[in-house]
């Protein structure tokens, strides 16, 4: 019988005009449901003692602790009695009040040489920090700075934003290169964006009941672009392919459907198993993202064996029109590439050297994870402008500006005289040991049962200082004074105390999470090539990557040597979250080539090749479509390592690492080496796992031969 996904091509190519019709509409009313549900935003990603924390302040309706925006202004030489100094400190006093529309306070640091204007923090943070770079310039003998709570939805618009004029040009310009005509670049990239804007469309009320972090917007974009474009890619050279071997149109489109169509639902279908592995850790976040991701692949997925083959039948050979001289054609001729049938006949001669050669590369790359510290960051690794010196010389002059922690206390009836004493000796303790500096903000709950406290803490907020000194609080301090008090409920939450949870729960998922995706992924592998090798080879080669992906990721983040190239001040670790998500996301699409270079193997073997025979052929033929994909999801990626969320280009600069690493050396070198080692045991299957389908076909043509006309 005919395969589900053949049938689905099958009409399409009979009906096109139906088939487009139903997916636009599909994308409308995905923008309509959209519309009509609204997006909801996370508003607090909190997890752990710090989520509980955030609920005593809800639960007994304590207003939370209020923050500050902060302008410091600073000069080595003047004083703040002198004309220049007075002048500055008025004009940004001004300012600040005319942005925030708030009364701004001043503060003189001993020794004059630092004024700190402090106001109620606003929702124009981003306000602010132009206004005081207008003041800085107005006053160029002083430093003016500011440092604050807000402007992460700004830049996370502007990300978005940027990330937007880019993915196309980047995208089109790398698919004319490799098709070497303008109407087949552009198909791909029509199918990547329509099924962009039906994900969008989704996540209105996907984000009911996972709501959405700001970056997850950004994240389905360039994700979603680059897998759509991977799948049109893969779907329109065989199409190509076929119709150069001689078949009619409409045959060359239900071989297609049955061979590329089918591929590319197997590595959809990968690729979503390996995001949802992110559900597992729990976290607000890592459900928002898996649910995006998982979206906009499955319409990648959906719009690639529904709606191609309706195009490329109204196209016919017209797709081949806008042909760019001296470009490549991928698809005409033989299909094979010249460069990578050559790397493989050299690899295929000396297998052994090769895996060793390309395996000592990849460790060397990978070495470097084993120092990987992953933390969140704040406001100072973001922009190449923010100093951290500077930071650090604010909160020297005015210790209390630095990241707070508030502790929420819920006392037992009857016990609120003792709690206020045990409340005093934690205060007294901490500044006594230097992991928080008075003076400390209170609030209390109506019916004065709970109490929250700032404690701004030791330390940048970001970095070990503040992290121990949250510790220390939870550990130490609580615990021989509140934790004394039958009944008392104690939470330590703020910035600080959600990276510590964060990164705790995530180290904790992590393992849950590789587990559960190898495994899924194995169990997919296994029934799709009917081989207990190919998958375990495809996790081992997987693995490799990703670990190369890592080491390239602390070369880069953790040292200093790529801040002014990339734009950022490194905080010396990797984002708490970004491990896990780079795990997730460069399993899934390294198992896209996989699957898409051994599906052609695979055909050989099935057609009478040897091994060797098949190894040659599937890579050789599938080569220029992978290093084309990968080439789009490179210069797609890219465009994460220039926006100016750190967590954003630390992503980019992974995956793009990665994505290059397999499509070169993994499936260039690697993979033709082992298969040639392991000769026919790559499909190896127990007798016990006979029963598995699909069975063998007969009907893969080798080389340049055109196919028999088949049914299923």
């Amino acid at each position: 019988m005919r395969s589900p996904v053949t049938t689905i091509g099958r009409w399409s190519a009979a009906h096109p005009w139906r088939a487009i019709a139903l997916w636009l509409a599909f994308v409308a009313g995905a923008l309509a449901i959209s519309v009509a549900t609204g997006t909801k935003s996370l508003q607090n990603g909190a997890v752990g003692e710090s989520a509980r924390g955030y609920s005593m302040l809800e639960q007994h309706h304590v207003r939370g602790v209020p923050q500050w925006d902060y302008a410091y202004i600073h000069s080595d030489s003047l004083r703040t009695g002198d004309t220049a100094f007075r002048s500055a400190i008025g004009d940004v006093r001004k300012r600040m009040t005319r942005v925030l529309g708030t009364s701004v306070s001043l503060r003189v640091a001993d020794g004059g040489h630092s004024a700190l204007l402090t106001a109620r923090a606003t929702m124009e943070f981003s306000n602010l920090q132009s206004t005081l770079t207008a003041a800085a310039r107005a006053h160029p003998q002083l430093t003016i700075s500011g440092n604050g709570p807000g402007g992460g939805s700004a830049s996370s618009d502007a990300d978005l934003h940027r990330a937007e004029k880019l993915a196309l040009p980047v995208t089109l310009v790398v698919l004319l290169i490799a098709f070497g005509s303008l109407v087949a670049s552009l198909v791909p990239v029509l199918l990547g964006l329509t099924a962009v804007l039906a994900a969008f469309g989704l996540l209105g009320p996907i984000s009911h009941a996972f709501a959405l972090d700001s970056a997850v917007k950004v994240i389905v974009l360039l994700l979603g672009m680059a897998v759509g474009v991977d799948y049109a890619l893969f779907y329109v050279v065989r199409s190509r392919e076929e119709r150069n071997r001689g078949l009619p149109s409409h045959e060359a489109l239900e071989r297609t459907a049955r061979t590329s169509g089918h591929t590319v639902v197997v590595a959809g279908a990968t690729v979503a198993i390996a995001m949802a592995g992110q559900y597992i850790v729990g976290t607000a976040i890592f459900n928002g993202v898996a649910s995006g991701t998982i979206a906009v692949v499955a319409c990648a997925v959906i719009g690639s064996v529904t709606v191609l083959p309706a195009v490329l039948e109204l196209l016919g050979p017209r797709i081949d029109r806008g042909r760019i001289p001296f470009l490549p054609h991928l698809g005409a001729g033989n299909g094979e590439s010249r460069f990578w049938s050559a790397v493989v006949d050299r690899v295929l001669r000396r297998p052994v050297v090769a895996l060793f050669a390309a395996t000592a590369v990849l460790v060397a790359l990978a070495l470097p994870a084993l120092s990987m510290r992953i933390h969140e960051p704040d406001s100072d690794t973001l922009t190449p402008r923010s100093d951290s010196a500077l930071v650090a010389q604010m909160q020297a002059d005015f210790p209390n500006t630095s990241e707070a922690a508030t502790l929420v206390v819920t006392s037992p009836p009857g016990e609120q005289a003792r709690v206020q004493r045990a409340l005093s000796r934690v205060e007294s303790l901490a500044a006594g040991r230097g992991i928080a500096h008075p003076p400390f903000s209170t609030n209390s709950s109506p019916d004065g049962l709970t109490t929250a406290v700032a404690l701004p803490l030791t330390g940048l907020g970001n970095n070990d200082a503040s992290r121990n000194a949250v510790r220390e609080l939870r550990g130490q301090l609580i615990p021989r004074t509140l934790a004394r008090i039958p009944g008392v409920e104690t939470a330590v939450t703020g910035t600080t105390a959600e990276d510590v949870d964060f990164t705790h729960q995530v180290k904790h998922g992590l393992p849950y999470v590789i587990a559960f995706v190898l495994v899924l992924a194995f169990i997919l592998l296994l029934v799709t090539f009917r081989s207990i090798v190919v998958p375990l080879k495809a996790i081992v080669l997987n693995l490799l990557s990703v670990s190369a992906a890592y080491g390239v990721l602390v070369l880069v983040f953790q040292h200093h040597w790529a801040q002014g190239l990339l734009g950022f001040h490194s905080n010396g670790a990797i984002i708490s979250w970004l491990p896990l998500f780079l795990f997730v996301v460069l399993f899934g699409l390294s198992m896209d080539y996989h699957v898409f270079i051994l599906s052609r193997v695979r055909e050989g073997v099935d057609s009478g090749m040897s091994n060797d025979e098949a190894v040659r052929y599937g890579i050789a033929r599938t080569a220029g479509v992978v290093t084309s994909a990968a080439l789009v999801m490179v210069g797609v990626f890219s465009i994460f390592g220039t926006l100016s969320q750190l967590d954003v280009k630390q992503a980019g600069v992974g995956l793009a690492a990665a994505i290059l690493i397999d499509a070169t050396i993994v499936r260039g070198v690697l993979l033709p080496a082992s298969m040639k080692l392991l000769g026919d045991w790559n499909w190896y299957l127990p007798d016990w796992l006979e029963w598995l389908p699909p069975k063998p076909r007969k009907d893969a043509a080798p080389l340049g031969e055109a196919a028999p006309a088949t049914t299923d």
